[in-house]
């Protein structure tokens, strides 16, 4: 699972060093791909995998479905990280995130986020409102 909030730079050539706590899962190989609100999502092999099989079972006959697949895959790039823990994201992921050197990784359960630090925190600042106000509709039989 991946948990907490970390703030890695981003060097010259397009490299993140992921956070220790994320290495281990990420080590046999990773999927980074666009994400909603203008991040990356960051999944292992394995999850990618899963939500793909996901994926798979949609109805093709949806036009929603069609835009969201196509979007999302189309976008998705195989990684392996090196010795050092680090990856190369993509210029047009880099583009499609806004990204600039100071960033921000996030833990959100079974993948990870790369936000551009500063879009991270405005984004943080105006849902925090939201967070604190969520009941139990929203989530039911977690509070």
């Amino acid at each position: 699972m991946f948990l907490g909030t970390y703030s890695p730079r981003l060097d010259e050539k397009g490299r993140l060093i992921l956070p220790a706590k994320f290495r281990e899962e990420l080590s046999d190989g990773l999927v980074l791909t666009r994400g909603q609100e203008r991040c990356l999502y960051v999944f292992s092999q394995k999850e990618f995998e899963r939500v793909h099989e996901q994926m798979r079972q949609a109805p093709i006959s949806s036009r929603q479905v069609r835009d969201y697949i196509r979007v999302f895959l189309s976008g998705a790039s195989d990684e392996v990280p090196d010795k050092q823990g680090r990856v190369t994201i993509p210029g047009a992921l880099r583009d499609y995130a806004g990204l600039d050197r100071e960033l921000a990784v996030i833990g959100a359960g079974t993948r990870a986020e790369i936000w551009d630090a500063q879009a991270w925190n405005e984004y943080l600042t105006e849902k925090e409102n939201a967070f604190s106000e969520t009941d139990e509709d929203a989530l039911p039989g977690v509070f």
